[in-house]
C-alpha cells in the first residue's frame, strides 16, 4: 500500500496451525478484522481502510489465533507502507512458496505394474504392485469388474494385492485398470499401462492380500435331528400292546388297574416307537467369508466337510478350495 487513506485495502496473510479462528487488530483502526482459513493453515483477510480510521504505516498489527482452548499472538513485523511493486514481489514469492510446498506434500505414484494371467477365466489371479507415497490408502477398479479393492501397504511406499476373477466379471486383456493414492486429502491415479493377458512376470511378494467374493471357511457343522409326530393308528396300537402286558402282570383284584397301567403306558411306547420310525438327521453348515459375513448350507446327508476347511460356495453348493 502506497497510501493509507480512506478506502485503501489492507491485505493480510496468516500461516499456522490448521482449523483455527484468525483475527487481526490494528492500532487506530475502528474494528477487528477476521480471518478466514482458505487452505489448510493458511488465512486470510482484507481491510479497508474507513474516515474515521486513524492507521499509520508503523500501526501495530496483532493476530490472534485460537484452536480449541488455545490462544496464541503475533506482531507484524514489517510496515504497512510498501515501494511501489513491493507488494506483487511478496506476493508472487508466496505463491510460489505454496506451490511449491504443494508440490512437495503432494502424493506420487512412481510405478504401477501387474502380473497377468494366461487366460482371463473365472478363478484366476490378477496381481498388481503399486510403488508411491508412504503411509497412504491405495484402491484400484477394473473395467469389466464391479466395485473396487484395496492393495495393502506391504513396505513403505509398495502396496501389493491379487484380485481373483469372479464369475461375473467380464474382464478382458485391454480392460482399463486405475490405481488411486490417497494421502492427506489428496488424491493421485495412475493407470495400467499394460495388458492384462501374458505380461511378464514381476517378483511376488510374501503376503500378498487375496480378494475372493466366494471363498470361506468351515466354522460349524451342526446335525439338526427332525422327529415326526406319532398319529392315531400308531397310539392305539401301542396302546393294544401295553393292555396285554398288563394283562400279564396284574393278579387278583390289581389286575385291572394293571391292565390300565399297561395301556397307558403302551400308548406312550407306541408313540416313541413311531417318533423313532419316523426320526430323520440333516446337517447345516456354517461357513464365514472373508468379508466377515456367513452363511448357512443345508444338506440332507452327511456333506463330509470339517470344521477349519476352506471352502467356495457356488450357488449355494459348498466346494474344497484346492
Amino acid at each position: 500500500m502506497r497510501r493509507l487513506v480512506p478506502g485503501a485495502e489492507l491485505d493480510f496473510t496468516l500461516y499456522g496451525t490448521p482449523g483455527g479462528r484468525a483475527a487481526l487488530s490494528i492500532a487506530g483502526a475502528r474494528r477487528n478484522l477476521n480471518l478466514v482459513e482458505t487452505n489448510p493453515g493458511q488465512y486470510e483477510g482484507t481491510y479497508t481502510l474507513s474516515t474515521r480510521d486513524r492507521v499509520t504505516a508503523n500501526s501495530r498489527v496483532t493476530a490472534n489465533l485460537r484452536v480449541a482452548n488455545l490462544v496464541t499472538s503475533g506482531v507484524l513485523s514489517e510496515s504497512l507502507l510498501r515501494a511501489p511493486g513491493q507488494r506483487r514481489a511478496a506476493r508472487d514469492a508466496r505463491d510460489g512458496r505454496d506451490a511449491r510446498d504443494y508440490a512437495a506434500n503432494a502424493p506420487r505414484i512412481e510405478k504401477f505394474q501387474a502380473v497377468g494371467s494366461t487366460e482371463l477365466r473365472d478363478g484366476n489371479d490378477l496381481s498388481f504392485a503399486v510403488y508411491g507415497t508412504p503411509g497412504a490408502k491405495v484402491d484400484m477398479s477394473i473395467t469389466g469388474a464391479r466395485g473396487t479393492f484395496f492393495l495393502p501397504e506391504v513396505a513403505p511406499g509398495e502396496y501389493r494385492g491379487d484380485y481373483v476373477i469372479r464369475r461375473a466379471d467380464n474382464i478382458r486383456p485391454n480392460s482399463v485398470v486405475v490405481a488411486n493414492l490417497r494421502i492427506n486429502n489428496r488424491v493421485v491415479s495412475a493407470t495400467l499401462a499394460q495388458p492384462l493377458q501374458a505380461m511378464p512376470a514381476i517378483q511376488p511378494v510374501a503376503q500378498t492380500a487375496r480378494y475372493c467374493t466366494n471363498c470361506a471357511t468351515i466354522e460349524s457343522v451342526n446335525v439338526v435331528e427332525v422327529t415326526g409326530d406319532g398319529n392315531y393308528l400308531g397310539t392305539i396300537g401301542g396302546g393294544v400292546l401295553g393292555a396285554v402286558l398288563g394283562s400279564q402282570v396284574g393278579k387278583g383284584s390289581g389286575k385291572t388297574a394293571a391292565q390300565i397301567a399297561g395301556a397307558l403306558g403302551g400308548a406312550y411306547i407306541g408313540r416313541n416307537i413311531e417318533r423313532n420310525a419316523k426320526k430323520t438327521n440333516h446337517y447345516e453348515v456354517l461357513v464365514r467369508f472373508q468379508n466377515g459375513g456367513t452363511q448357512t448350507v443345508t444338506y440332507e446327508n452327511d456333506p463330509g466337510v470339517r470344521v477349519g476347511e476352506k471352502v467356495r460356495v457356488n450357488d449355494g453348493v459348498l466346494t474344497r478350495d484346492q
